[in-house]
């Protein structure tokens, strides 16, 4: 189980910090609070989700292995470079949303209500399509 704990503390992460550059840029490049809110409140709501964890984040945190992540080195491209705010924003609601759904399939090994999971990146989605539409007018 420590192995599924290891990718499931990996994605809650991944999560959570594409959420969080999301909602600096709903913050400060489009002054907008209520995206902002919106965003800020499904990043605790992860949050929120690993806590309910069976072990929570003390299980999630003694299963990760920094140093021996095999893919920490791996960068690609498109990784190592953002060209606009857009492309930006377009990369970390794909980041969030593919988090989401590792940790809907994940967490079905761990006991965890999936169900949560796919509500997340359903609202990724709609959250996307309207920010991408704000972005594009400024």
């Amino acid at each position: 189980m420590q192995k599924i704990y290891r990718v499931l503390d990996a994605n809650f992460n991944r999560a959570r910090e594409g959420l969080r550059v999301l909602e600096e840029a709903a913050r400060f490049i489009l002054d907008d609070s209520v995206l902002t809110a919106e965003l800020k409140d499904l990043r605790h709501m992860i949050t929120g989700l690993a806590a309910a964890l069976p072990g929570g984040a003390v299980e999630l945190t003694t299963a990760r292995d920094s140093e021996g992540d095999v893919g920490a080195a791996s960068w690609s491209e498109g990784e190592r470079t953002r060209n606009s705010v857009f492309g930006l924003i377009q990369a970390n609601f794909k980041r969030a949303q593919e988090a989401a759904r590792v940790l809907e399939e994940y967490g079905k090994l761990a006991g965890s209500g999936a169900d949560n999971f796919k509500k997340v990146r359903y609202q990724l989605y709609v959250l996307e399509e309207e920010m991408i539409a704000k972005i594009q007018k400024i």
